[in-house]
């Protein structure tokens, strides 16, 4: 059985099963990143968003058993992950911390662009937080993460229709929050 970064999801969850535990290691260095970056973006605070990552891995180990198709353990654990993050979100309301998500990085070298983005990034954030949790978390997975639609359905255990429904309104709710404060379609 192959092991190691050419080893696919499959085999690795079949050797942790088998009592191989470093293989887990390989699983956490695949997925960790992704994971961590949707869960900053879902609760907007990097040291929840590492906890949230850190206890959907732990949950994932302590039932691997349980995952159905370990092709997509992946999105088995993206799915513990996000059920947590919708949670936490849901119960603990933190608006103040920037959403480290979002690209906009300051431009070297133009002062006033850099003030422009750092402005933008701030309303940006200001009405990210305004969303429901529903609504934040189906925006980022389909403009920040690029998913499918299928893919956010499945993953959300909704339909297509739901997940296309809550990312309009998501972007319908970001639109008129942002003309709110002032920036403009152009901007």
């Amino acid at each position: 059985m192959v092991t190691g970064p050419e080893a696919s999801d499959a085999d690795l969850v079949a050797r942790v099963c088998a009592g191989d535990a470093d293989c887990y290691g390989e699983l956490i260095r695949r997925h960790q990143r992704g994971l961590f970056h949707h869960a900053t973006g879902m609760t907007r605070d990097p040291d929840a968003a590492q906890d949230l990552v850190q206890d959907a891995f732990i949950v994932a180990y302590r039932r691997i058993g349980e995952c159905r198709d370990p092709d997509r353990f992946g999105l088995w654990v993206f799915r513990i992950l996000r059920n947590r993050a919708l949670d936490h979100v849901k119960n603990i309301r933190r608006r103040s911390v920037p959403i480290e998500t979002a690209n906009l990085s300051a431009t070297r070298g133009n002062p006033g662009v850099s003030a422009h983005r750092a402005e933008l990034r701030d309303k940006l954030d200001a009405a990210l937080g305004e969303l429901t949790a529903e609504m934040r978390d189906a925006f980022l997975m389909k403009h920040m993460e690029g998913r499918s639609y299928e893919e956010m359905a499945d993953l959300a255990d909704a339909s297509v229709s739901a997940m296309k429904m809550r990312v309009h309104r998501a972007r319908e709710a970001l639109r008129e929050a942002l003309l709110a404060m002032g920036v403009d379609d152009d901007a």
